[in-house]
């Protein structure tokens, strides 16, 4: 899929902010890695509650579209204990996954602060970060411990993030693959970037709405178009 937003039309000489989506973003969204945490949530998902594989990823589907994560609604409904299914479900083979070095030099060039803001672990940023070769070029991160569980899209964990990096979101610019979850961002006065990919995951443009500025399948070719 090719950039359907003109990159002339968005300002960043005001950006000091550059704020990472992980999963979908700093790596290809065409790749199986997301699918297959997908699919070992499912798997947990009908051993904890005792399901059938298909009732369990409706199941999966309908929380990760009510709260924004299904971990989110497996602990509001059931009581589950996050931590066993966030070590279960990141318990993936990221050999999948292949470091960019254009994405790091584009990333590595920019000014200001780096940021990893994302649903997932802390120890899955970190690890697949890592991997990528790109862990080291990031101030931190924010996980979904860190949101208390109360993740993206809901505007307690934006705020949240602000505050534990205390930075003006009006100098910010966020890149995500999850559509729904750039629009308090723009609310906040967040720059909104939308990134997609030739398979995309399902969900990833289940919201329309006036709040993306750019859209892009080639963060590392965008990124050294912006400077």
């Amino acid at each position: 899929m090719s950039d359907t937003l003109d990159l002339s039309h968005i300002d960043l000489s005001h950006i000091d902010t550059w704020i990472f989506d992980l999963d979908n973003t700093l790596y290809r969204a065409d790749v199986s890695f997301f699918a297959d945490i997908g699919e070992k949530m499912t798997a947990f998902i009908s051993r904890h509650l005792a399901l059938q594989p298909d009732e369990a990823r409706l199941l999966q589907e309908e929380y990760f579209h009510d709260y924004g994560a299904t971990l989110s609604g497996l602990m509001d409904i059931h009581g589950m204990d996050p931590a066993p299914f966030l070590d279960y479900v990141h318990d993936v083979d990221l050999s999948v996954l292949t470091p960019n070095p254009a994405l790091r030099s584009a990333i590595e060039a920019l000014p200001g602060r780096r940021i990893i803001f994302t649903n997932g672990s802390r120890g899955h940023y970190r690890n697949v970060a890592s991997h990528l070769g790109l862990l080291d070029l990031f101030e931190g991160g924010f996980a979904i411990e860190d949101m208390h569980y109360e993740p993206k899209p809901k505007r307690r964990a934006y705020e949240r993030f602000v505050d534990a990096y205390d930075f003006d979101p009006t100098r910010a610019v966020f890149f995500e693959d999850t559509r729904r979850n750039l629009e308090v961002a723009k609310e906040m006065g967040m720059t909104t970037v939308w990134i997609t990919g030739d398979d995309a995951w399902p969900g990833a443009g289940d919201a329309e709405g006036d709040y993306v500025d750019a859209v892009t399948s080639d963060l590392a070719g965008w990124l050294e178009r912006a400077r």
